[in-house]
């Protein structure tokens, strides 16, 4: 399976967490994946009960394939300090379905309005250079029906396009395979031409 890069978006695997001092200053990063603006904003109450006496906790998210749904907070910072050079890192890493707190303890020296920015955005920076990467797919599930004498012309197609696949044995033999959406109707018709249309293909409606 090879899918294209339209067909998929990076996120993190897991929850990571990094720090650095800058000044007096500690900056505490954390980063989590997240699959909705809800779950984030749930993930960043969590942290500010954990984090409930630093000075700030400031944030930024993307949700979705292209990170369209996006929210920062300065959290008291001042403006475009904090929340926006988090929000850069999250750009250059290229990763959504994700939400980056950096918290910080206040140690007594104003950094200005650029050094913040540089602090936030080397936090940050810092705890995505320890996130590994995960692809979420766009993708269909297909259910394919064939008799026993196709299993090995469908299994050999199935193998070059679906991202997992699962299959029961009746009888005729049934195989739901995810597709990568772009593929999804080359992958068809070739079920179809290669069995001269012994065995079926369809997409599997989601049911709201």
């Amino acid at each position: 399976m090879n899918p294209d890069s339209k067909d998929f978006y990076l996120t993190i695997q897991q929850r990571e967490r990094a720090s650095i001092k800058v000044r007096g200053s500690e900056f505490i990063a954390t980063a989590i994946p997240v699959s909705s603006k809800e779950q984030a904003h749930k993930e960043l109450e969590t942290l500010r009960s954990e984090f409930w006496d630093a000075t700030h906790n400031c944030f930024a998210y993307r949700i979705g394939k292209s990170g369209l749904e996006f929210r920062t907070s300065d959290d008291g910072e001042p403006s475009g300090s904090a929340g926006k050079p988090i929000l850069f890192m999250l750009n250059k890493y290229n990763v959504s379905d994700i939400v980056l707190v950096v918290t910080r303890y206040y140690g007594g020296t104003n950094l200005g309005i650029g050094g913040l920015a540089r602090a936030y955005s080397d936090a940050a920076g810092a705890v995505l250079e320890m996130c590994v990467n995960v692809p979420v797919y766009s993708s269909k599930d297909i259910r394919v029906m064939c008799i026993y004498e196709d299993v090995a012309i469908i299994r050999r197609i199935i193998d070059s396009y679906a991202i997992n696949s699962d299959s029961e044995y009746r009888d005729a033999v049934e195989f739901i395979a995810r597709i990568p959406e772009s593929q999804c109707e080359a992958f068809m018709e070739e079920i179809i031409s290669a069995t001269a249309g012994r065995a079926g293909a369809m997409i599997i409606k989601n049911e709201e």
